[in-house]
């Protein structure tokens, strides 16, 4: 997983080449929410973006590309918050943080996520990152787990496979939600803490 620089040495301003292609990719998304996937074109891309097609080539070779290089965007972010899960001490607490950021995310960038599952059988590369992002979650979902004292192992009833399968339900569980409204996602949310509380066994 790629790590971050420094904030000092970040550039204080973008390269041309940076915001175009920040454009593109924001166009991108806005699109998939208008149009879809299927319906929207590399030249819709390339005009919302203020951009000739032949420019938008010199980034990206198709739309699958473009709509990759957004996923790929997007589930860097669902990557810290996976990070900052596994790091958080107390169990209880971790859970809260862990739910109410991935809430915050699907809020702002669910169509781009619900795009990614969608073609992830279809489309290696995408498959890959939500694969990894998905290994991701549940070593930080197994590492609370085995904080709150459930059993370090891949048995059934412990830590590994329970990660396993509360990472897959809350991904599922909140592809439908949040096609619904933020009350519905919010709820499903709520329901699926209560979920990985009670596998901590912390609902006592």
């Amino acid at each position: 997983m790629p790590g971050h620089p420094p904030a000092r040495s970040r550039r204080t301003t973008e390269r041309k080449g940076d915001v175009r292609e920040r454009a593109i990719l924001d166009t991108c998304e806005a699109l998939l929410a208008h149009k879809g996937y299927e319906a929207m074109t590399v030249g819709d891309i390339a005009q919302g973006a203020g951009i000739t097609r032949g420019a938008l080539y010199f980034y990206f070779g198709s739309k699958q590309e473009v709509v990759t290089a957004l996923v790929a965007r997007t589930v860097e972010h669902l990557w810290e918050r996976s990070r900052a899960t596994a790091e958080t001490g107390e169990p209880r607490r971790a859970i809260a943080a862990a739910m109410r950021r991935t809430v915050e995310l699907w809020n702002e960038h669910g169509l781009v996520m619900r795009t990614a599952i969608d073609l992830s059988l279809t489309v290696p590369e995408i498959g890959e990152l939500w694969s990894r992002t998905a290994d991701l979650f549940t070593e930080a979902i197994t590492a609370v787990l085995e904080r709150a004292d459930v059993q370090a192992s891949t048995e059934p009833d412990q830590a590994s496979a329970m990660a396993r399968a509360l990472c897959w339900m809350i991904e599922r569980t909140f592809y439908h939600a949040s096609q619904e409204s933020r009350e519905t996602l919010q709820k499903a949310s709520s329901t699926c803490e209560h979920i990985w509380l009670t596998c901590a066994g912390l609902t006592a």
